[in-house]
């Protein structure tokens, strides 16, 4: 569109953008639903996001609700994870919707990010959550 400025001596072209950062991409807000408890620092798979919960959820029969889910890459500390695996600095791991845990089994299961510490004694690792893309088939 071009507009003229009152004392303007040149056509002067406006833009007008429909386009504009809304947030960082740390964290999404996605639909708990129906019969689901969800504990604070949880990790879930909601609305396609794999992430850490913020806050406390519980939902009934017929009842969904949004929260708040932390999506940002970066390292995080977990005991959510499969017990009867290694969980070796530097391996893949993937994300059980079943389970509701981490795995090192690719098959079936998202990929999660990339362990940077080990499990230790007590069933707790350190990863770095990787981008949030579906399995591939």
């Amino acid at each position: 569109m071009e507009t003229r400025y009152q004392g303007s001596a040149v056509p002067v072209t406006v833009h007008s953008l429909a386009r504009a950062k809304v947030s960082d991409g740390e964290a999404v807000t996605v639909t708990v639903p129906p019969n689901t408890t969800l504990q604070a620092g949880e990790w879930a798979l909601l609305d396609g996001f794999l992430g850490v919960t913020v806050q406390a959820v519980k939902t009934g029969a017929a009842e969904s609700k949004e929260i708040a889910l932390t999506i940002q890459q970066a390292e995080y500390e977990t005991d959510q994870i499969s017990t009867s695996q290694t969980f070796a600095k530097g391996v893949a791991i993937y994300w059980n919707d079943t389970s509701k845990k981490f795995t090192e089994t690719a098959t079936g299961n998202r990929p999660a990010g990339r362990v940077t510490y080990g499990k230790d004694a007590n069933n707790v690792i350190w990863f770095v959550l990787g981008p949030q893309v579906e399995p591939q088939a």
